[in-house]
């Protein structure tokens, strides 16, 4: 039987190009003109995956996504326009339970030729994703999410002391949230400097810091070229370039933009700024983390690292949304220690 596909979209141009699409590549599809349709279509039936579009008449994609999560948990992709408006609605969906966004068609004159086997990609993952692990997801992440509201202080002055130890950590779908809970549970005096690559795209990069420091008991920012690495800051790679690291005469690490250095699909690169902290950093004062994603970034970056002597974790398959960035770095000899996410949080947190 084909897996069932619901395109939820007020555009009737859109609904019919993502229905062609996905068609074409052996789903079944239904429609939604609106959240409210979506929802009602959600609670009776059991799709694969969703499609949202966010701005819509009568419900919009945002409340739709909360009440879908709440009734039938399923996999949820955001149709998103890459677009400083769109971005933090679409982070904020992630958090409330959507797996990933692809694309608009029409956005910045990108058709649906252009980015359809990107679309068709991310729905072939994220419909593997069983309910009893999106459901699973959902309640460690609403208990691990009132822990943190309780603990939550106001930042204090910027204590802005270098460092040179470092943790490093990567992920892609499913992987907001999480980075969201590391930065959340953070505490004010964490001696390390945190470096993050999260698969997101310019504008959303900068709106997914904007709204982690606004989370998170320590400083965390965009980064920049030449940001001097402080213990206690965190800093999300910027989109659209790969996070690199030079050491200054002064012995000052510092982060570096730079281009790939070997091909890659995503920019920024786990596996870039993995391979870069090799020369940098002694491999003594590196946690080395992969989390969720679809593909392999970062594997080839960790096994490099572990053999140098980093210690290096990767998350186990019963928490990860999508076992694709942990499972490879496993299979190729790059992990020092497979953990759920739970313990992940806690290595992390009590790191000294």
């Amino acid at each position: 039987m084909a897996k069932m596909v619901l395109i939820v979209d007020d555009s009737a141009l859109v609904r019919k190009q993502l229905g062609e699409l996905i068609e074409s590549a052996g789903y079944e599809i239904d429609f939604a003109k609106n959240g409210q349709e979506a929802v009602d279509k959600a609670s009776k039936d059991d799709y694969s995956v969703i499609t949202m579009d966010i701005n819509m008449p009568i419900m919009d994609g945002l409340t739709a996504v909360k009440k879908i999560m709440e009734v039938n948990p399923t996999p949820i992709l955001m149709i998103s326009s890459l677009t400083t408006e769109d971005a933090p609605i679409t982070i904020e969906a992630m958090e409330f339970g959507a797996i990933d966004y692809v694309a608009k068609p029409g956005t910045f004159n990108v058709n649906i030729e252009e980015n359809g086997q990107e679309i068709l990609r991310k729905i072939r993952s994220v419909s593997r994703i069983s309910k009893d692990k999106l459901k699973s997801r959902a309640i460690a992440r609403h208990a691990r999410r009132e822990i943190s509201r309780d603990n939550t202080v106001s930042k204090s002055v910027e204590n802005k002391v270098h460092t040179d130890s470092v943790v490093l950590i990567g992920s892609s779908t499913g992987g907001p949230g999480l980075i969201e809970e590391i930065c959340s549970w953070l505490p004010e005096d964490y001696p390390h400097a945190v470096c993050v690559v999260q698969h997101m795209p310019e504008k959303f990069t900068q709106a997914f810091a904007e709204r982690l420091n606004r989370a998170s008991k320590v400083p965390v920012k965009e980064s920049s070229d030449n940001d001097e690495l402080y213990a206690g800051h965190v800093y999300i790679a910027k989109g659209g370039t790969h996070l690199h690291f030079r050491k200054k005469v002064s012995g000052k690490i510092t982060i570096k933009h730079g281009n790939s250095t070997e091909k890659r699909f995503f920019t920024p690169s786990v596996d870039e700024m993995y391979i870069s902290a090799l020369d940098v950093f002694n491999p003594s004062k590196v946690l080395a983390v992969i989390l969720t994603g679809i593909g392999d970034d970062g594997a080839d970056g960790m096994v490099k690292l572990k053999k140098a002597g980093v210690f290096t974790v990767a998350e186990s398959e019963d928490s990860a949304t999508v076992y694709g960035m942990p499972k490879e770095a496993f299979l190729r000899g790059g992990t020092c220690e497979v953990l759920p996410f739970s313990k992940i949080l806690r290595k992390i947190t009590s790191h000294r």
